[in-house]
This record gives C-alpha cells, structure tokens and sequence, in this order.
C-alpha cells in the first residue's frame, strides 16, 4: 500500500511540473504591449503587407514602413504580399490576412486599402500611397479618421498645382498629355486636380485611358505630335510601365514630367515629389501605437507628406532635348 502511495506522489508531481512548463510558454492574443507579463513569453507580431503592384516608390514606402516596425524593438512577422495590379488579388490577399488574424494590415495604395477595409472592420489597417483616402471613402476626415484605418497619403496639397505652373510658365506649354487607368481612384482624383489648376489658362489636357501596363506604350505614342509634354501622376499601372514611356519621350524629344521623385530617377525629366520611404516611414510610427496598445486608428489622424520637392535629372533632360535653365539652380535637386 505504501509503494502504491509514493507512486501516485510520483505522478501527481510530475503532472504539476508539466502544466507549469505549459504556463510559462503560453502566447497573448491580440494586439497589446508586446511586453511579457506574469512568466509569459514576449509575443511576436504577425503584420500582413499587402502591395498593389510592384514599383520604386510603393517598394520604398515599404521598406519605410517595415524599418519603423524594426527599429521599434517589437517582435514582427511580416507577410508580404504583392497583388499584381490585380483587384481580386488583392481582395484574396486581404481575405487570407483576415482568415489568418493578423495583428495589423498595412496597406501599400488605394485598391490594396479599400480590399483590407472590404475584408474587415475590425483588424487595425494602417494605409500609405493613397492619393485621397476620404474620397476613397477608407476615412472620414484626416483629422478624425473613424473606424479601424489610418494612414499616410501620398498628395501634398500643392504638388500638381506646382507642376501644372513650371510645365505653363517655364516651358510655354499649350498641351499636356496624360496617360491613366480609370479604374484607379486615386488617378481620377489627380486628372481632376490637374484640370482645376489649368483652369485660367489656354492649355489643353490631352487624356488617353489604359487598363493595363500593355496598354501604356500604345497609348504613350498616339500622343505623338499631339502634346508639347508628358505628365505621368502617380497611377499604379503606368509607373509600373514607365519605361515604355520614358522611350517614347526619350525618341521624340517630349519632356515628361512624372508624380513623384522614384520616377524621375528612373529617366522621368523631374518631379515635384515626396519621399515614400517617409510616409511609409510614418505609417509605420502610427502601425507602433496601435501594437502596443497605445491608440486605436480612430484616435490617430491621418497625414499628408511634410514636404515637396523639385527634382531634376540631368541625364532625361539631354535624352528629351531639354535645355537647364540657370534659375532652376535655386529651386530644384539636380540627379546626374
């Protein structure tokens, strides 16, 4: 009897240290801290990155975005996720985020955003690139955005206006060529925002529509002989074709100016742009906050970029036939 005794002492020992073991491994769900408390292991972080399409600027918004959340000390996975420039891809990506209960969704453009709100009210979204995200209807107001999305946008307020003067009064142009896919809302916005700053003024704004980047370069050459210069804004199925584009003007001479600063780099002629490796950069503080259970996206306002700048690339000007002016030396970045 005594040594039937000692063996259930035995077992019930051992059975007590194996649940402790257990305990002490055990993970928190949701999003919080990201501190350990009470024994528990410090959790990692699953963040779903979902990208539109790949091209320079959404590429480095990432990278923006990703360096926050790793200078941050939090413990991150990160899956990432490119959709092509196809809308059900992106819809399917976000659904898989969802079905995954990610802790954060960070949404790299405007259709990759409005995919992760279809997909879910709950899970914090935090959006970068997206040109208008009230109009996109992701946010109520910058300022009080709503709901479970925040984010950066990609417009500074007087960028297109800049550009619509410098193309009017420093090279006397009567048309501007445009080249954008409908489909996109954030390229619907610039068209419109465009028009509003030629308003007063005798130039035409030539358009033609493409669906995708096979399109560009047909549409880019029947504005041949049509347009004194080309203006790409910031549409995801054209920059991710802009070398098409870059040809054209490179062979008939037509100055193309570009949305944002990655382009002009590539052998756009200039831009007056943003950084995306600084909005994505920001919206990786805001995606910070949220982790750690310091606000809720309702409670953080939506921002526009800090500053614009002219860039200029020395190399596209001689390609396009582009004489530099002196007094451009006061106002712009030179790339060689």
């Amino acid at each position: 009897m005594l040594k039937k005794l000692k063996v259930v002492a035995t077992v019930g020992l051992m059975g007590a240290l194996l649940l402790s073991g257990c305990g002490g491994k055990e993970k928190t769900e949701g999003t919080g801290s990201g501190s350990s408390r009470g024994g528990e292991a410090e959790k990692t972080y699953k963040v779903g990155v979902t990208q539109i399409v790949e091209h320079p600027s959404l590429d480095a918004a990432t990278a923006g975005f990703k360096k926050a959340l790793e200078e941050s000390g939090l413990k991150i996975e990160f899956d990432e996720q490119n959709a092509q420039n196809d809308l059900n891809n992106a819809q399917t990506i976000a659904n898989n985020f969802v079905g995954d209960k990610v802790d954060l969704i960070f949404a790299n453009a405007t259709p990759s955003a409005q995919s992760a709100l279809n997909a879910t009210t709950d899970i914090p979204i935090i959006f970068t690139s997206v040109t208008d995200p009230v109009g996109a209807k992701l946010i109520d107001s910058f300022e009080a955005p709503g709901g479970n999305v925040t984010g950066t946008s990609d417009m500074f307020p007087d960028a297109i206006a800049k550009t619509v003067d410098f193309i009017v009064k420093d090279f006397g142009a009567k048309k501007i060529g445009t080249i954008y896919n409908t489909g996109e809302q954030n390229s619907t916005v610039q068209v419109d925002q465009i028009k509003e700053a030629l308003k007063g003024k005798d130039v035409e704004l030539v358009e033609r529509s493409v669906s995708t980047t096979a399109d560009v370069k047909q549409a880019a050459e029947s504005l041949i002989g049509e347009v004194d210069v080309f203006y790409i804004i910031t549409d995801n199925t054209v920059v991710s074709a802009l070398d098409t584009v870059i040809g054209v003007a490179n062979e008939n001479d037509i100055p193309l100016f570009a949305g944002e600063t990655d382009s002009v780099e590539k052998g756009a002629f200039a831009a007056f742009g943003i950084s995306y490796d600084a909005i994505g950069y920001e919206a990786g503080q805001m995606a910070i906050q949220i982790l750690k259970g310091e606000k809720k996206p309702s409670e953080i306002p939506s921002k526009y970029p800090s500053e614009v700048k002219l860039v200029i690339n020395k190399k596209a000007a001689a390609e396009m036939n582009v004489e530099l002016k002196e007094e451009w030396n006061d106002i712009a970045e030179f790339l060689e």
